[in-house]
Order: C-alpha cells, then structure tokens, then sequence
C-alpha cells in the first residue's frame, strides 16, 4: 500500500512536468541563407568573420554578428567545380599567416578533363572580402574513379603549420580497387603536405614514407585505411587529429589519427572484419568509438569544444549523423573508454560542423541555416510549493553513468534526497540530514543500475518555521 500510494504521488507530480532537452538549437545568423552550406570557418585573422563554403563553388564571408543581414561573395569558382552528390567544393583552409601573406586553400571536384580532386591556393585582394578569382595557383591533384568517397576536409596542423588532406577512397562499393590500403595511390589516406617548403609543395620528413625509394609510394601519406573522412578537425589543445570516417553498410567510425597508422578499411568497417583477402598488416588502428545503423547510416565528424559559451561541453567531441540529424558528444581522454551523450536531433539536414574565431561551434544545414547550440535551463515548476527553495533539473541529461543534482536552501532544512525507479521503487539516497543555508550539488552515480527513467524526490522540512518543500524530476539513464 504504502508503494502504490508513494507510486501515485510520483505519477500527480510527474503529470505536471515540463522536462525538455537538456541543449536546444538556434539560428545563428536569422537574417542569412546559403545555397547547400556545407562547411563553416574563420580566417584567423581576428576580424571575427565567418565563411560559409557552398557546395556548388562559392564561398561566402559576413560579419559574426547575429544581425548580419547580408553576405558576400568571397570567391566565385562555379564555373570550375563539378557539383552534385558527393562532389562540388568541399573544403578551406585558410594559411596559418593569412593576415600577412593572405593565402587560403580549397578543395574541390572537377571533371575537366577528367574527373578529380584538385587541392589549389588562392589570394584575398585588396578587399579584405573578395579573393582573386584569377590567382589559382594548383597545389595536388589526384583522380577519382567514381563520384562519391571524395573526403573533402582540408585544414592546416595546429603544431607543424602543415596541410593535411581528408581523401576517400574513389567510390563504389567496398573498396574495389582496395585503394585503402595500397599506399601507392593517395585515395582512402590522410595525406599531409608542407604548402611553405617548395613549388607547389615539399613532402615533410617525418611522412611515415618519406624515405621509401619506390617510385610507386606516395610519400604524402600521413595515414591509410580510410573509407570517405568526410570531416576532420584539430583540437587545439591537445592536437589530436579526429576524423568522422563514414561507413558502408553497417557501422560509423570516430579515429584519432596519427603518423603512420591503419585505419583498416576495407579489410575492417569500424571494429568488424569486412573484407578480410589480403589483410596481413601487422598492426590495425581500430576507433575509439562505432556506432551502427539504427537509423544512423552518415557520420559527420565535427569539433572538440573549446569555446566559453557553453561551458558544459568543454573538452567533449560533438558530432553527428546525416542521416537521423542527431548531433552527440563523446568523452575521450586517450585512457578510458568513450562515453558518448545525446544531445539533440537538429533539423534540415545536417551538413557539417564549424568553429569562429572564438572557437564557438555551429553546423550548417541544408536548408540554408547555420545554427548553434542554447543551453536549456530545464525546471519543473509546481505551484503548491515555495518558490525559495528549488531542486534543479539534473546535468547531464540523459547522462552515463553521472549525473549531477543541483537544489538551494533559503534556511536550514532537514533534507532527504532519495532515487526512485520507473515503478515507484526506492532504490537510492543520495543525501540526509540537517543542511544550512546555501547551494548545494551531488553527484549520482547509476553504474550498477541499468539503462531507464529514473525519478529524484526532494524534501526539506525548515527547522524554523516547519514548512515542507518536495519536488520530483525525471531523469534518463542511458549506457
């Protein structure tokens, strides 16, 4: 009886409830829209600008401003790119020194006269808003047998200053050329490149085969295995290199690429054997995290955070899934396993992921926006109990497997804090006794319970005047 009736209580109190996500998103820019948006950056050169890459050959450039009502065209190569699917102009790079020497890189498709990836330079003009058009000057290029598994990332090394290259591994289906781990083709590789040490560019000394005297050797591979590395990113602090590498038919892969590994494709599709003929590679780099097609079917790798704005996500990988829209963030400190967070299912297509000059995040979408996250302050409001004392919606949520539970005081109170299943059941107690005054936090820690909703009550009994405060929240524990 006393179960059933602690049971209804929770079910008044939970039917009231306004719980919602723990992050929401928001139009960055409201007054703007692009044309199949697909990537995102900053020059660097602290004017605090945004660049928007359109698939079809145009990069855009207004100011980070919320109010921007307008942006301009910065570069104009349309007539250059071969578009559409998987090709068009994928990626840019702006020179570590562009503020002096005003270079920047893109990386684009284009079947003149064949069908290929072309990694070339351009200069900014005298408008620091308009880039010669005229001053392509052709760094790399290399063809593809196939329209789709083009990569397109491109981005300079936070710690060397030199250019690596995200390249797919030319298309199809599994691989069919094997062009993943043959190294004397630059298709399924990270490939890395010193822009400053020649003309067109110097192969760095420390490329895993820089000494190799086959001619066949492509000596700009940095690392191989690599199915489509659609998006890549640097975290500035640590310098890790993480790639999002789309999968085929099964399995989506997150890698921390370094100097000289395999990354396994085609013989492995993330931890799984694919297509195992000819794999005796001694040594396969698996990934620090998969997940598989349920419905998730398209990584998009994104950013470690390191803006201010959002302080919760400091440290942590956000990325997503074109497919199902949904943008997660994953734990990863190089020693324990990966946790990984959902944290919202954005909306019209998710494109890709970009940082400004302050290192805040957005993404593009392919209906034209740029959004952003909001942090949510998620309450539950019930009008019968005093408005001094609160109990805060618990952080993260859903969380794995910690989560922090924040509650104030007016006046001291005896407080119990006591977690509860889906049916009603006490299973925990997180805190009792008397307590001061203040603000507090505790930490719950669901390790050994499974995955489910979860309920935390509250109640707190002033030792001055005897009023009662109780409160219940809804909680979602997710391995």
């Amino acid at each position: 009886m006393k179960k059933n009736f602690l049971w209804v209580c929770i079910l008044i109190c939970i039917s009231a409830l306004n719980i919602n996500a723990q992050f929401t998103q928001q139009n960055a820019f409201p007054n703007l829209s692009f044309n199949s948006p697909i990537f995102l950056t900053d020059a660097g050169d602290s004017t605090n600008r945004i660049f928007i890459v359109e698939q079809s050959g145009r990069i855009k450039v207004f100011p980070n401003s919320s109010t921007s009502s307008s942006a301009k065209v910065f570069l104009n190569i349309t007539d250059r790119v071969t578009s559409g699917g998987e090709m068009g102009l994928l990626g840019l790079a702006f020179h570590p020194d562009y503020k002096n020497n005003g270079y920047f890189y893109v990386n684009y498709t284009t079947d003149d006269p064949n069908l290929r990836t072309v990694i070339s330079r351009f200069q900014v003009t005298s408008n620091p808003d308009s880039a010669d058009k005229n001053s392509e000057f052709e760094i790399l290029t290399f063809n593809q047998p196939y329209q789709n598994h083009n990569g397109g990332w491109i981005g300079f090394g936070p710690n060397d200053g030199y250019l690596y290259i995200a390249a797919g591994d030319g298309g199809s289906g599994n691989d069919p050329d094997n062009n993943g781990q043959r190294i004397n083709t630059m298709l399924g590789k990270i490939l890395r490149i010193d822009v400053d040490g020649g003309t067109p560019y110097a192969v760095p000394q420390t490329n895993p085969f820089y000494d190799s005297t086959n001619v066949n050797i492509k000596k700009e591979i940095y690392a191989w295995g690599m199915r489509n590395p659609w998006r890549c990113s640097f975290d500035p602090e640590t310098g890790w290199l993480w790639a999002g590498d789309v999968g085929q038919y099964a399995w989506e892969e997150i890698d921390i690429i370094e100097n000289g590994k395999n990354y396994g494709w085609r013989c492995y599709e993330g931890n799984h054997t694919n297509i195992m003929s000819g794999c005796n590679y001694p040594e396969y780099i698996f990934p620090i995290w998969e997940y598989d097609h349920s419905p998730e079917c398209s990584i998009t790798g994104g950013y470690v955070y390191r803006g201010s704005t959002v302080p919760e996500l400091e440290g942590k990988y956000i990325y997503g899934d074109y497919c199902s829209n949904k943008i997660w963030a994953l734990t990863y400190d190089g020693i324990n396993p990966a946790t990984n967070q959902l944290l919202l299912t954005t909306s019209g297509g998710l494109g890709s992921f970009g940082v400004d000059e302050n290192k805040e995040l957005y993404w593009t979408s392919f209906n034209g926006k740029i959004y952003r996250f909001v942090p949510t302050v998620t309450s539950v409001e019930n009008q019968i109990n005093p408005t001094e004392y609160s109990l805060e919606q618990n952080y993260p949520n859903p969380f794995n497997p910690t989560t922090i539970i924040k509650y104030n005081l007016p006046e001291e109170s005896e407080v119990t804090i006591r977690i509860y299943d889906s049916i009603g059941k006490e299973i925990d107690s997180i805190t009792a006794g008397i307590q001061q005054k203040g603000s507090y936090q505790k930490t719950w820690n669901a390790e050994k319970f499974s995955s489910g909703v979860y309920f935390v009550k509250m109640t707190a009994k002033s030792l001055s005047s005897n009023k009662t405060y109780s409160k219940v929240i809804k909680m979602l524990f997710m391995k």
